[in-house]
């Protein structure tokens, strides 16, 4: 998959998008290459942080309902009369 660049350049007072293509072979590999190492990286830092997150927000919500809530059997009637 080609990586397409869109650089602005001036012309007659309006402004034009030239598309670039990096040229193939070892350039375009090394490029984007480095484009998924540094991509990968950041995904998995996300993901570290998310983890972290949701995790902590389970161990409140659990604490919460033992602290609160009853577990409500599915046969009882829960509707006032």
């Amino acid at each position: 998959m080609p990586i397409i660049l869109h650089l602005c350049t001036v012309n007659k007072r309006r402004y034009r998008m030239k598309k670039y293509r990096l040229k193939t072979g070892k350039v375009e590999d090394k490029v984007v290459n480095a484009y998924k190492k540094i991509e990968d990286g950041a995904v998995k830092g996300y993901q570290a942080v998310e983890d972290a997150v949701t995790g902590a927000y389970g161990k409140i919500e659990e604490k919460f309902v033992k602290a609160f809530l009853e577990e409500v059997p599915e046969n009882e009637d829960t509707s006032k009369s």
